[in-house]
């Protein structure tokens, strides 16, 4: 029996459903998936406003299942990035999910990355990080050829994943569970009335009710938040990451994951070299601000999101706080020859040739007033909702333990049985 009254559709015709999911990322897809096996006989319906799932940040990222070396003991990141790692894995096997645990390598390029290279091993070490050593240049090179470093550590549960394809066995799966559960692709969500115990979604396309609604919104999420009522100071800022591709004559250059250090001032790991599950070679991506929350190229533009970022204080604190990085970012981004300088920290004999101009992505942070990005996945609840606010990488590693966690809210504050 669902927690629905049946009366209450008939009287009034809306479309009523047990829970709404808003959002068709891998998270809202986690949380559908979860939540429908945790309540079989709940109808839920997921409403994503581009024409296909898994279209913005969860479909133009690297691919990378992390490990969850990178995060603070005891985090939301940490925790739920080696779980829900370990949770995707077996995910990707049972489902026949394009994947490959090959491995990376993180690389020290000079002494002066030393210190923070240790602290993160600490931290795999801390968080549990299974097949994890410290390997000297010998070993970078016995591992990765044309790879130049002093130190290094070999992560060998990290892995890659065709993640779009992830999101859509979620889904599938889910639907599969429930007849009257559904997804509703291009129809996007425009704002939320309550209306006694109920909660009507208005969408582009008409007018639904739910019980409960969760909100995974990604590049949105502070926007419908706020159309929800949640009272939040901070706003998502979109940062657009370029990608090159190895030409095939130099794929072989690369054959696991390699990684620089991370910068510990910067709030993103580093231009890298992933191996995708196509078969082809990444290289990247870089971090700029961008223009347009929703902007894949150097010029796109929207009149409404750089108002929106540039009236923010925090978006000024970030730029001042981070003002050598992020032109050097800019440089990078308009200059090939820059670009493949700072790959050959790692690989010394890529060359021009070796490099074609691939994709971008773009990533949501949740930006605190004070410029900060390097907040903990945040997800907050009403009476009536719950909100994904903040969910950077490693969320689409993470997932599935994500899902996990908003059911147990979900259980626990709107009293579900």
């Amino acid at each position: 029996m669902t927690i629905l009254l049946l009366s209450k559709e008939n009287l009034n015709m809306t479309p009523s459903y047990d829970i709404i999911i808003v959002g068709g990322g891998i998270v809202g897809a986690a949380t559908f998936y979860k939540m429908q096996r945790r309540f079989p006989n709940f109808d839920i319906l997921l409403i994503e406003k581009e024409n296909r799932l898994a279209d913005h940040q969860t479909g133009n990222n690297s691919g990378v299942i992390h490990s969850g070396i990178y995060y603070k003991p005891g985090s939301l990141k940490a925790v739920n990035c080696v779980n829900g790692r370990r949770e995707l894995v077996d995910f990707a096997k049972q489902y026949n999910v394009p994947h490959d645990v090959c491995g990376k390598l993180i690389v020290a390029a000079d002494a002066s990355e030393l210190p923070f290279l240790e602290k993160i091993y600490q931290h795999g070490v801390a968080n549990g990080i299974e097949g994890m050593q410290r390997v000297n240049p010998n070993q970078i090179r016995e591992i990765e050829p044309h790879v130049k470093g002093i130190d290094g550590v070999h992560v060998g549960c990290t892995g890659i994943i065709d993640f779009r394809r992830a999101t859509e066995v979620m889904c599938e799966l889910s639907v599969g569970m429930n007849n009257n559960s559904k997804v509703n692709l291009g129809e996007e969500v425009i704002g939320f009335e309550r209306d006694g115990g109920f909660t009507k979604v208005k969408s582009s396309k008409g007018e639904y009710q739910c019980k409960y609604l969760i909100v995974c919104g990604g590049l949105q999420a502070d926007r419908l938040a706020k159309k929800d009522g949640v009272d939040l100071k901070e706003k998502v800022v979109g940062f657009r990451g370029d990608y090159y591709e190895l030409a095939d004559h130099a794929k072989h250059k690369v054959k696991h994951l390699i990684y620089p250090v991370p910068n510990p001032e910067f709030p993103f790991l580093g231009v890298h070299f992933t191996r995708m599950t196509d078969g082809s070679i990444e290289c990247g991506p870089n971090a700029v601000f961008t223009f347009k929350r929703e902007g894949y190229g150097k010029t796109d533009f929207s009149l409404r999101d750089t108002i929106d970022a540039l009236s923010y204080i925090g978006t000024w604190r970030l730029f001042m706080g981070n003002m050598k990085y992020g032109l050097d970012e800019y440089r990078r981004a308009f200059s090939k020859r820059l670009f493949l300088k700072t790959l050959q920290r790692l690989i010394p004999d890529l060359t021009m040739e070796d490099i074609v101009p691939g994709r971008a992505g773009v990533r949501a942070l949740l930006l605190r007033e004070d410029g900060d990005t390097r907040d903990d996945f945040r997800i907050e609840y009403t009476d009536h909702s719950i909100h994904v606010l903040n969910a950077p990488s490693p969320a689409a590693t993470a997932s599935l333990a994500i899902g996990d966690n908003i059911v147990e809210m979900a259980v626990k504050h709107f009293g579900l049985i």
